[in-house]
């Protein structure tokens, strides 16, 4: 009996071309079908393997600023302030304790010298082509490159000839910025504090949505006529470092979708899909062919 078992035993581990010839049941075709169904089985996990690669998302396409541990707090800048160019426009108040004597230098629009109060835009000064703005009494006056805090002593220096306790501010009145792209709501922001950072921008726009490619995140910027277009990586802390980190007027932040969505849109196979498909087709085969 023990006898049976280890011949039995024995020929489970001989190669099948011994099987084959030492066992008068084992045909070369069940040999064939078997290695088939092996083989089959092997591409069915290999297919397996790839759907679960290609569908899922690391962590590190994901969660954002993913080095913050190593960063230098020293380097982040903190003050910012706007560079005023042309197509600003700037909202200029002049007071004084003697309201009568700043009239002359408030800008009135209007019948009968009335100022429109409905529409502040229309009370502001556009800087021109060539960064100037007309102001009252003063005449043309040039802005351009200059903060607003700089103005401000200007135009104070100035109205001090006129006004003794004259208090002059400056404001761009249309700073706005431009978020579009793989963002849950894109649209036009405009700032009321003249100052905002990129992630303040991404989070007016709702954050990102799933498919957003948060290592490309572009920003269009124009300096001096020149447009300049700068990728930034979100997932790394970098960004806190970057010049793009404070955002300018009239900037326009793009979040590129990531290779998942643009299978989505249907511009590339979907990859998964089409993998799943093949899976299904070959248990099929397998089955049929039992």
């Amino acid at each position: 009996m023990k006898s049976w078992m280890f011949r039995n035993i024995f020929r489970l581990y001989q190669p099948p071309q011994i099987l084959i010839k030492n066992n008068p049941y084992f045909s070369r075709r069940h040999y064939i079908c078997s290695l088939k169904k092996s083989v089959m089985n092997k591409i069915i996990i290999l297919l397996l393997i790839c759907i679960s690669l290609f569908s899922c998302a690391t962590k590190k396409e994901i969660v954002y600023f993913q080095d913050a541990e190593n960063l230098n707090l020293k380097e982040i800048e903190t003050s910012f302030e706007p560079i005023i160019e042309p197509n600003d426009i700037l909202y200029i108040t002049v007071s004084s304790m003697d309201e009568e004597v700043t009239k002359p230098f408030k800008r009135t629009i209007g019948s009968e010298g009335s100022p429109i109060t409905n529409n502040i835009q229309l009370q502001g000064y556009l800087v021109d082509s060539e960064g100037n703005i007309r102001f009252p009494v003063l005449g043309t006056l040039p802005v351009m490159g200059k903060t607003r805090g700089t103005v401000e002593k200007e135009l104070k220096t100035k109205l001090s000839e006129y006004i003794t306790d004259v208090v002059v501010d400056v404001r761009i009145i249309n700073f706005k910025v431009t978020v579009i792209g793989e963002v849950k709501a894109p649209g036009v922001f405009r700032i009321q504090d003249e100052r905002v950072t990129l992630p303040e921008a991404i989070a007016l726009a709702g954050d990102f949505t799933l498919d957003g490619n948060r290592k490309e995140v572009t920003v269009i910027r124009e300096e001096n006529g020149v447009r300049k277009v700068s990728k930034i990586d979100y997932t790394s802390s970098e960004l806190f470092t970057s010049s793009y980190y404070f955002l300018k007027q009239n900037d326009i932040v793009y979040v590129e979708p990531s290779l998942k969505g643009v299978r989505k849109s249907g511009f590339i196979p979907d990859v998964p899909a089409l993998l799943s498909l093949v899976t299904v087709i070959l248990s099929t085969v397998i089955i049929l062919t039992r």
